[in-house]
């Protein structure tokens, strides 16, 4: 049987193929735009005959899933809240978070460890590209953990979305048809999401790319995590003239277009996968797709390759930057809640913050700015002396290399706990530096001779 006759025979509508879901099923959606819209309808307008639907997803973006209207029928797991996941869990309370370290989430699937993942487990529906000559379907932007879900699930159904961009591997960046059970076709208005622009960067941005750049030198091999910070201190780089720059990162961004098409990341220095810049998934503007498109100079794989930090560590000096929430006086790093507000997620930030320090000269940064307005429009410090209660702790004290805020970039590793208190106050903005101060000194952190201060 030829590919083409095979695609025929698979050929479905979204109602023909969630008339097979039953009570108590669990369905995991492809990640970020991978996320099937068609499928995702159809199964909603079933809410009234089903019951105990887990829907398994990350980051929420545009369109919203319908099946999150329907809390009596369904449950959305969602392990890395976007800005829209916290929008609509103020509104349904049937969406949850489970934290997890990116690298494994392949390894939660097959070792049944993540929630109602059994072997096989029901479903998995992914947004796709066109079928090739070959037979193989495009996971376009949204590799991630991909084809380790197809693998395991019993029923696998693909929705093919014509304008997707065809991301080239790398590795797992594809299904064939002979794993696939039912195609559903989207029609050719149905676009990924497109970011309608990428906001310029504040003048905090600015001041805290200044503390970064001078520690990047020329072939260092670069990673950018979620947020308008790492983005800042890609544009910031074109305005240097450093050269030879290799990107090895989980996502990737707008603002590393520049460097790529100027020539300054070449990734000519790379250790592995030299001149491809890899990634595992990305969001972005429709300038970006359309870069990704077919470019052999980007390389996508899955993410536990992207994300593991024995491959980050072999590329030597090895920059990660992620952003933070808030850091406290014993430099603990949240990156996920403001106490029990959930914010967002863990992502690759653990994973990246390691695989650099591995690295052979290699550093790692978390970066914020040093304040935040509070929704009665108050002055408040991220830089605490101790988390509120309820907020998670993203990255242990242990683990953290170099903090950079607005006011400047410090050493972290390797510094006892009064050098780490003296230099997170003075990241701090200094109208809360007193009190800091304060705080440092009742929780008891100082020398034998002197208090911090």
């Amino acid at each position: 049987m030829s590919y083409q006759d095979e695609y025929k025979q698979k050929l479905r509508t979204a109602d023909e193929v969630a008339v097979h879901v039953k009570s108590g099923d669990a369905i995991k959606y492809g990640y970020f735009n991978g996320k099937p819209q068609l499928l995702d309808k159809a199964l909603a307008a079933r809410h009234e005959e089903l019951e105990d639907i887990l829907v398994i997803a990350a980051t929420m973006v545009p369109p919203i899933p319908e099946v999150i209207q329907h809390k009596n029928s369904f449950l959305y797991h969602d392990w890395h809240w976007s800005k829209l996941t916290r929008m609509m869990r103020n509104a349904h309370d049937n969406i949850i978070y489970g934290p997890v370290m990116y690298h494994i989430c392949e390894h939660f699937v097959r070792s049944g460890e993540a929630a109602n993942f059994k072997d096989p487990f029901p479903w998995t529906w992914q947004q796709v590209g066109p079928m090739d000559e070959n037979g193989y379907f495009n996971f376009g932007p949204s590799c991630s953990e991909a084809l380790s879900c197809i693998e395991l699930a019993e029923r696998v159904a693909v929705e093919v979305v014509p304008s997707m961009p065809k991301c080239l591997g790398g590795n797992n960046e594809a299904v064939h048809i002979s794993q696939v059970d039912f195609i559903v076709e989207a029609p050719e208005s149905q676009r990924i999401f497109a970011a309608p622009e990428i906001p310029p960067p504040t003048e905090t941005d600015k001041e805290i790319a200044k503390h970064i750049i001078p520690h990047i030198k020329d072939g260092c091999c670069i990673q950018l995590g979620i947020g308008g910070l790492p983005g800042a201190i890609a544009l910031s780089l074109g305005d240097t003239d450093l050269k030879d720059l290799g990107i090895h990162t989980e996502l990737f961004v707008d603002a590393f277009i520049d460097l790529i098409e100027s020539g300054q990341a070449n990734g000519s220095r790379k250790q592995i996968n030299r001149y491809k810049a890899v990634y595992t998934f990305a969001i972005g503007t429709q300038r970006l797709y359309d870069f990704m498109d077919n470019n052999p100079s980007l390389a996508t794989f899955n993410v536990e390759y992207t994300n593991d930090p024995r491959v980050i560590a072999a590329n030597d000096n090895f920059i990660s930057i992620n952003q933070a929430l808030q850091v406290d006086m014993k430099c603990q790093v949240s990156a996920e809640s403001m106490g029990s507000n959930h914010i967002t997620g863990n992502g690759g930030m653990a994973d990246y913050t390691l695989g650099a320090q591995w690295s052979k000269n290699g550093k790692s940064f978390i970066c914020l700015p040093a304040t935040r307005v509070d929704k009665d429009g108050n002055l408040q410090s991220r830089i605490v002396g101790a988390f509120q209660r309820g907020t998670t702790t993203t990255v242990t004290r242990h683990m953290v290399d170099y903090i950079a805020t607005e006011n400047g970039c410090k050493k972290m590793r390797g510094q006892n706990d009064w050098q780490i208190a003296e230099n997170l106050i003075e990241l701090a903005h200094p109208q809360f530096r007193e009190e800091l101060i304060k705080e440092a000194n009742e929780l008891n952190i100082w020398t034998r001779t002197s208090k911090i201060g």
